[in-house]
């Protein structure tokens, strides 16, 4: 494309911004720096056709892995101003995989890698150019062929104009010999963000609206940012990731930078670890709405509702949490493949969190760093660990996947394992080991193909008040072992045979519209309504003259609660009443729209 006078300037400038970046250690925040905007524009038209196959892969069916499947390596950014932190990464996970480190000097950080006590074992360094520290937003993508053939990266345009992080996976493809295919050119062009993205291994993704703010063209502005409706959005995810079912989240009103990994994280296909504020404090309503929002909308692969952990929003040591102080955050971990990466703050909170994560993760090791400290504060520029780490699937994956069995009342029959199991060249046979005491051995169970995959087995039935533990192992054609839970034997999956189930107290019927939130509200809104009993009803908003403005709900509502939404950001601003109507009961809550 030819420029004139003024974008050849821009450019100039760009080009100079990034050299400046390494000679002269000019640390980039997370966010866009105030010089940055006017770079924009040259940015974007340059990033058309300068990384990977600009095409959508060619082929049929694609899977994009999920963070806590096998990894071969872990790469980072070497920048000089997270030393310490960088060290404690980097020998951690080299116990792990392959860590990859971008540099400028690779004696430089060799030698402090060393003078750190870190050895030098499992290590690679390619010196390149950089602009930032953030490789999770401009790193490329795992994804799958014919979910186990063969690994691609995809990558696309990072919404930064920082043109050297843009092409770092260039660098390490190439050093992996994995083929990078890259969303860079129009009509299949995405401005997108790694920090904004999660997979839960089969065909589910995650991200904020930010998503879709970035990618709806230049508003105006002159700029050629990609312009894409989320229905074009959404097919270009599948044609390039394999993604079927994109979840968008409402951008919550103080993480300036919308990245969900500041306060969530998917554990396994069937779990969600989200971080929690004190009640009604900082993104804490916004946030519970948000997920309320997934629950009542999204399921599992297996058709049920996520399971929910929550861990805590640390706050300042003054009590504060943003917009008053550093949106410190527990979610923002990385698993690499037995270990997990975990950003601490101060110890009376870390502790609870690594005991939430060894419950959810049991048998993974535990690596506690420091992102809070006065000499590497990596949270107060707006980040933490998973934001500076990406990681790299294996070449040869195997997938294992199970729904997990939940506790039972049931100590007659036995227990149903099934699970799906595949490699590229065949799985030769696999194994079932449970077990009723964690001191004791495990007793192993052959598994039976049963066609599409699957293979089951029976754990025998035990008796009320017993604890079972249980793994699965799959071994291939050509020779391959894998367990799952990835860290097996000690790690597992567990469930328990209850006591007798007390009788049901039949309470008389009772419905409640429960507290509305977030209240006031300004984007997605939850209704709560909490019965013992179906019955029929209305749910209906109306305006502060009386007139209805909206039927939230008109017909049965079920034996439970149940969340009904709003957006509120499609009514004025002003004070609405929501009206809950029964035959036997009437209630009405007050809901301010900013």
């Amino acid at each position: 494309m030819k420029m004139n006078n003024m974008k050849f300037s821009g450019a100039v400038l760009l080009l100079s911004f990034t050299i400046n970046c390494i000679s002269q250690k000019t640390y980039l925040p997370k966010g866009m720096a105030d010089h940055e905007h006017e770079l924009m524009e040259d940015y974007l038209e340059s990033r058309t056709q300068l990384k990977g196959v600009t095409t959508p892969p060619p082929f049929s069916s694609l899977r994009t892995a999920a963070q806590w499947e096998e990894v071969q390596a872990l790469v980072i950014t070497w920048t000089g101003q997270y030393n310490t932190i960088h060290s404690q990464i980097a020998d951690a996970a080299q116990e792990e995989c392959l860590v990859i480190v971008h540099c400028s000097d690779s004696n430089s950080v060799k030698s402090t890698l060393s003078n750190n006590g870190v050895p030098l074992n499992n290590l690679k360094f390619l010196e390149v150019n950089f602009n930032s520290v953030w490789i999770r937003d401009y790193a490329a993508n795992s994804v799958y062929v014919n979910d186990v053939d063969s690994l691609i990266l995809v990558d696309w345009i990072y919404n930064r104009p920082r043109p050297a992080d843009d092409v770092i996976p260039d660098a390490y493809s190439a050093l992996l010999g994995i083929n990078l295919y890259s969303m860079s050119q129009s009509p299949t062009n995405i401005m997108a963000t790694g920090g904004n993205w999660m997979s839960d291994g089969y065909s589910t993704g995650f991200s904020s609206e930010l998503i879709l703010d970035e990618n709806q063209g230049g508003a105006g502005q002159g700029l050629t940012y990609p312009n894409h409706t989320e229905t074009e959005i959404n097919q270009l995810y599948n044609d390039w990731m394999g993604i079927n079912n994109y979840v968008k989240m409402t951008n919550l009103p103080y993480d300036d930078i919308h990245h969900i990994d500041m306060h969530m994280k998917i554990a396994n296909e069937e779990t969600l670890v989200v971080g929690e504020f004190p009640q009604g404090t900082s993104d804490g309503p916004q946030l519970e709405a948000n997920l309320q929002y997934v629950l009542s909308n999204y399921t599992t692969e297996w058709g049920d509702p996520f399971n929910v952990v929550r861990i805590p929003m640390p706050p300042s040591t003054s009590g504060a949490h943003a917009p008053n102080a550093y949106y410190r955050t527990y979610a923002n971990h990385i698993i690499v493949n037995k270990s997990i990466l975990l950003p601490t703050y101060r110890e009376e909170f870390d502790t609870t969190a690594i005991r939430i994560l060894q419950e959810v993760h049991p048998g993974h090791t535990i690596v506690p760093i420091d992102v809070d400290n006065s000499g590497q504060n990596l949270i107060a520029s707006g980040g933490a660990i998973h934001c500076i780490t990406h990681s790299v699937g294996v070449s040869n994956p195997m997938w294992i996947t199970h729904k997990q069995l939940v506790d039972t009342f049931d100590d007659v029959n036995p227990y149903q394992v099934d699970a799906m199991i595949k490699h590229k060249s065949g799985i030769a046979s696999a194994t079932l080991y449970y077990k009723t005491a964690l001191a004791s051995s495990y007793n192993s169970v052959a598994m039976i193909s049963v066609g599409n995959d699957m293979w089951t087995a029976d754990i025998p039935a035990q008796a009320a008040e017993t604890t079972i533990y249980y793994y699965v192992e799959g071994s291939s054609n050509s020779g391959k072992i894998l367990q799952r839970p990835l860290t097996a034997p000690d790690g597992y999956w567990k469930f328990n045979v209850l006591g007798s189930s007390v009788g049901v107290n039949e309470l008389g019927w009772n419905a409640a519209l429960d507290k509305i939130y977030p209240n006031p509200a300004s984007q997605i809104t939850v209704v709560p309504v909490d019965a013992n009993k179906a019955t029929r009803g209305s749910l209906i908003m109306y305006n502060m003259i009386g007139e209805k403005v909206e039927v939230i709900h008109e017909g049965v509502f079920p034996s439970e609660q149940k969340n009904f939404f709003i957006h509120a950001g499609n009514y004025p601003a002003g004070i609405y009443h929501v009206v809950f109507k029964s035959d036997s009961n009437t209630q009405t809550q007050s809901l301010v729209i900013e």
